[in-house]
């Protein structure tokens, strides 16, 4: 057929179908009991050919080559013929595959009559994780052969015909929730770590999570959703940040820690209320709640009160929260700084259990215990305490010296450990110096009970509740090792924490302050006259000075409170906001009067609020965090996809890489390696050096054993130099040094060299 009537049979096939489109609408129209077909007609790109759409347009198995999922299945499908796509999960001695896909498994039987042997064969040369598709006839299991632990047990797939689409060869672990796999080797085949059924719960609720909150700002509140700029510039104060080279030279885009500054140009520009899912970066080490990459929900709205911000953020968590795992109840609890301070030493309580800290600091002010009375004879001296209930049961005398230990390692004071008998006398050294008097005072006190135990504390306040705040977190975790349930993680609580101190002395430079939040934030109506007057006053809390030898206080108490308020959820931080300063002449002030920072970084913002800013204010919720809680898992790397390791290195494909001098020139960059791996080939200048001639490759040679060193770092002892003489062999193929082949004993030296320098 030439090219012309290949052209007129094209527009004749497409005019036919517009008409009867149109006629078929016509008739819905006319007689409603008439409905056109929902199969539709699709027209190729590649010719003028037809082909037909799966007739089920929604759901999860909508324009698949499959019918049905692996996991939906049940008994009212028996005697439907269905198609199958997943993985092979297990072959059962040449009768069953268990076939998975996002939804679950299902058992396809392998039929038996001769007559079948090809599909036989096919299916009992199966390898497992293998991925195919089995078209069968559902069919109830033989009465006794149901299985009630899977969803899909009552039934099964009786195979009539199967594709294999891809055989897969030897995997470096099991596809199994059984299978114990070390968190590097799940990092390092992340692809394959994605398969299990936990981690697909997880990304899906993720998912589903995130659209209700969508929906709830969008359609139920107004909120619009932008996205802001990836590349930025350096912010003054806060964490360190990513650096991105431009081919400008000296000039650098900085990845931004939040879009902190975007939503308020935004409220400037009367958008009046945005929200993001927001992807943010900061430089710092990874930690079982932290990655260097992270995603929050980033909300902004103008004209808006701090008690707004908090009922918006209520009302979007009840809305999005998932129904297994029960409602929430509105509205949370609020606490001061202050008072979670007081009560629980940290100003992200865990208010799951009780535990709270006790002052005792007017039951001892007569006391004969030396450190105590030494303690209350300072200024700003306290005694206070916790009581952990069964204690004295539980706890071994090695928990307790771990107590002690970390009292003294990591905050330099000594721990007074008192133990409640079960007659009511008390087992301590301090015992003879206590009066009867002030024994039955102290029992009293911290209602402690037969078989409890008391940690007594003394120092400045700062001290004294920083210390029983970690212990009193210490002392539930090692309960729950012992068998106590202490933290139900199967129950929430939400808390704010409100009035926080709108500045803290800086850690380094104890004469200069920076900000708690960060310097957009607002500070109380009430206090904003101390901003001009006095933003500190040297009284009772405490900042410490690590020496050598001696812990230096330096006593200060920030008096102006910020609207700044914080979500907490069982003990974590998931959430932080404030009102912003809105007034140019007052943002101007803090940055340069109290923070010492330069105002002209932030030049494009004041000439901003300058330009007639509302009131305004915002939240960031951490997604991560918030989703690990849900699903109970103690790191946020199971809630997201492709997560970085604990050193924030991507295992799987080796990043951060390295980039080859002459890929630099165009940045105007050039890298100053550390002399650690410069020493380590001293020869390298030798002309008897098998190394002679490579100096610099072998610098970036060892840079990148190095970068696999650390990737493998989980593994050690005497696998490290098995590691090593691996890591050698592949890096000098993929590295194309060949010409680097050094002699065995050479070589050997160099692996016990890398292991000394790298450890």
């Amino acid at each position: 057929m030439t090219s012309s009537s290949k052209f007129l049979l094209h527009r004749l096939v497409v005019a036919c179908y517009r008409n009867l489109s149109s006629h078929l609408r016509c008739s819905a129209r006319l007689c409603p009991e008439i409905q056109p077909c929902t199969a539709q007609l699709r027209l190729l790109s590649s010719s003028p050919s037809l082909c037909m759409v799966h007739p089920q347009n929604t759901g999860p198995n909508s324009l698949s080559f499959r019918s049905h999922s692996c996991g939906e299945l049940r008994s009212d499908h028996v005697g439907e013929k269905v198609t199958l796509c997943g993985w092979v999960q297990y072959l059962r001695q040449e009768l069953f595959v268990i076939l998975r896909d996002f939804s679950g498994m299902t058992q396809v039987v392998i039929p038996q009559k001769e007559s079948a042997w090809h599909l036989k064969s096919t299916l009992c040369d199966l390898t497992v994780e293998s991925v195919i598709k089995v078209t069968g006839t559902v069919r109830c299991r033989p009465e006794g052969q149901e299985n009630k632990l899977m969803p899909t047990g009552e039934i099964e797939i009786l195979a009539e015909s199967v594709e294999v689409y891809n055989l897969c060869q030897k995997l470096p672990f099991e596809i199994k929730d059984f299978v114990k796999k070390s968190e590097a080797l799940r990092m390092q085949y992340r692809y394959l770590d994605l398969r299990s059924s936990q981690m697909q719960r997880n990304l899906r609720l993720r998912s589903q999570v995130v659209m209700k909150m969508r929906e709830f700002l969008c359609n139920m509140h107004g909120f619009v959703d932008i996205e802001t700029p990836t590349l930025f510039k350096r912010t003054p104060g806060g964490a360190k940040e990513f650096v991105v080279p431009s081919r400008e030279p000296g000039r650098f885009y900085c990845l931004p820690q939040s879009p902190q500054q975007f939503k308020q140009l935004l409220m400037v520009a009367g958008i009046d209320r945005y929200f993001q899912i927001a992807r943010c970066y900061r430089d710092e080490g990874s930690k079982p709640d932290r990655q260097p990459e992270f995603t929050q929900v980033d909300i902004e709205m103008s004209f808006v009160e701090q008690t707004g911000i908090m009922s918006l953020v209520e009302g979007l968590l009840q809305h999005s929260w998932p129904a297994e795992l029960g409602p929430i109840q509105l509205p949370f609890n609020t606490m001061t700084f202050e008072e979670a301070m007081r009560d629980y030493g940290v100003d992200k309580p865990d208010t799951r259990f009780a535990m709270k800290l006790i002052d005792l600091s007017d039951i001892f002010i007569s006391t004969d215990v030396p450190f105590l009375r030494s303690a209350l004879s300072q200024p700003g001296g306290y005694v206070q305490a916790i009581c952990v209930p069964g204690g004295v049961k539980h706890l071994s005398g090695n928990h307790l010296n771990k107590l002690k230990e970390m009292a003294m390692t990591q905050f330099g004071q000594e721990l007074s450990l008192v133990q409640v008998r079960e007659n009511g006398t008390l087992n301590s050294p301090l015992k003879k110096l206590i009066s009867p008097k002030t024994t039955a005072e102290l029992l009293q006190r911290t209602g402690s009970r037969p078989g409890d135990l008391l940690l007594i504390a003394a120092g400045s306040l700062h001290t004294v509740r920083t210390l029983l705040g970690h212990l009193r977190l210490q002392s539930a975790e090692l309960l729950e090792c012992c068998g106590v349930s202490v933290r139900d993680p199967s129950v929430f609580h939400f808390l704010w924490v409100v009035d926080f101190p709108l500045f803290l002395t800086s850690e380094h430079e104890p004469e200069n302050l920076e900000s708690a939040h960060h310097p957009f934030t607002a500070p109380l109506p009430e206090d904003t006259h101390l901003l001009y007057t006095e933003p500190q006053k040297v009284v009772t809390s405490a900042l410490f000075l690590l020496c050598w030898s001696h812990i230096m206080e330096v006593f200060c108490r920030i008096k102006v409170r910020g609207q700044h308020y914080d979500l907490v959820l069982n003990g974590c931080e998931v959430g932080g906001g404030s009102i912003r300063i809105h007034k140019a002449s007052e943002q101007r002030y803090v940055l340069k009067n109290i923070l010492k920072e330069d105002p002209t970084l932030l030049t494009h913002l004041l000439e901003a609020l300058d330009s007639g800013a509302p009131p305004h204010g915002g939240i960031a919720l951490g997604l991560d965090r918030l989703l690990s809680i849900m699903v109970a898992s103690q790191s946020i790397r199971d809630v997201i996809a492709f997560p970085k390791s604990f050193r924030g290195h991507d295992l799987m494909s080796s990043a951060p890489d390295l980039i080859s001098e002459e890929e630099l020139k165009s940045y105007h960059i050039s890298v100053i390696w550390p002399m650690e791996l410069r020493n380590l080939l001293p020869e390298a200048s030798s002309e008897n050096s098998p190394w002679w001639g490579w100096e610099e490759s072998v610098v970036m040679f060892l840079a990148l054993v190095r970068q696999h060193f650390l990737a493998l770092s989980w593994m050690g002892g005497s696998e490290v130099p098995m590691i090593f003489s691996a890591v050698l062999t592949t890096l000098c193929r993929d590295f194309q040094l060949e010409a680097l082949q050094a002699p065995d004993q050479t070589e050997m030296q160099l692996v016990s060299e890398l292991s000394i320098v790298l450890l």
